[in-house]
């Protein structure tokens, strides 16, 4: 089967007893591939849920969206994540980002850049198969062993997954600084800059830009975006269904208080309001206090609200900047359940078939 010209991924969380269900539902709707949130303290575990929906499914893409540089070793990252992989026939991608609730729930906050930049490069090397220098503060020596290793590999890699191709390393980043490093480390980008035309453009200028310095073809790496949608012919009861989602990624713009990306100075203040403002025991959450400091101007904008016609060619536009790939965020946590799986199944039912009809 001829591969789409752009795969649209949904997301979700490892409920344990709903994984496998929730892969083979994303397959049958149509979607292409499914990634499930990396937040020990709010979801079960990420890779149980991949090896079970692995195991459901034919066809799915599946990945993290997305894990860390903290919470596992870069060889633990790289063993699950290369084991789902093998149990898939090659179907796993591996979505990392510096990290949010994931590390806020331990007291943490997001990676460095720096620090980010070496988990991704010692994850690549695992990846490949090649050997990882341990790091300078191991003290295996102290054991006194006959013989020790020398570095770190996996390796049952090549036995278990040959003939398949590595894991992809997808990097979700929002600031121009992640973003250029991903550029030149990563095997592609997803930007989580919200669904403004102008603000992609941007993300899409440094990523390229970076390639172009490193001596690197600009074209050549995959580029995707994390976008809210929400398919309702009421704009305002869309916003309402999404406002959990669309708080959480317009945070991700200033998460240090400091905005990234081009912005006019009504939406800055939006942006440093949330963030100002932001609750993380009611993330991603509708009804939270961040959400409700975003109005209907912004949210039309920064995500995409409304009927599905207009939603199908809101992400058109998205697509035509040289996206490849789109992870769609609906209905958010603390949503009416009645409404939100009513705009599911628009989504799947209209949004989805116009896009692949395209």
């Amino acid at each position: 089967m001829a591969e789409p010209a752009v795969e649209v991924w949904t997301s979700g969380a490892g409920v344990p007893g709903q994984s496998a269900r929730q892969a083979a539902a994303a397959e049958r709707a149509g979607f292409d591939g499914l990634a499930f949130v990396d937040s020990q303290n709010l979801a079960g575990d990420c890779y149980v849920a991949l090896a079970l929906a692995a195991q459901a499914t034919t066809r799915l893409k599946l990945g993290t969206g997305v894990t860390n540089p903290f919470t596992r070793h870069p060889a633990v990252t790289a063993g699950a994540i290369a084991s789902v992989h093998a149990e898939s026939g090659g179907r796993a991608v591996l979505g990392i980002g510096r990290g949010d609730s994931a590390l806020a729930h331990l007291g943490f906050a997001p990676a460095s850049v720096p620090a980010f930049a070496r988990y991704l490069r010692a994850l690549q090397g695992y990846l490949r198969g090649e050997e990882v220098p341990f790091a300078p503060e191991g003290d295996l020596a102290k054991l006194g062993l006959a013989g020790q290793p020398e570095a770190s590999r996996l390796a049952w890699l090549r036995h278990v997954a040959a003939g398949l191709p590595k894991v992809p390393v997808d990097v979700a980043a929002t600031g121009p600084k992640v973003i250029a490093m991903a550029a030149t480390v990563a095997d592609r980008i997803s930007f989580a800059v919200g669904a403004e035309p102008e603000r992609l453009r941007w993300a899409i200028g440094v990523a390229r830009e970076a390639r172009r310095s490193a001596g690197l073809d600009p074209l050549a790496l995959p580029l995707g975006a994390y976008v809210t949608v929400v398919a309702h012919p009421d704009p305002a009861t869309a916003q309402q269904l999404g406002e959990g989602s669309l708080a959480l990624f317009t945070r991700f713009s200033a998460m240090h208080g400091r905005v990234v990306g081009p912005a006019s100075a009504r939406d800055r203040a939006v942006f440093e309001n949330v963030h100002d403002a932001y609750d993380m025991r009611r993330h991603a959450r509708t009804g939270s206090p961040q959400a409700a400091l975003i109005d209907a101007d912004f949210a039309s904008r920064f995500a995409i609200f409304g009927p599905s016609d207009y939603c199908a060619r809101r992400l058109r536009q998205l697509i035509a900047l040289g996206l490849d790939r789109l992870i769609v965020g609906g209905p958010s946590l603390g949503a009416d359940r009645v409404d939100a799986e009513a705009a599911r199944r628009r989504f799947t039912e209209e949004v989805l078939p116009a896009l692949q009809a395209a």
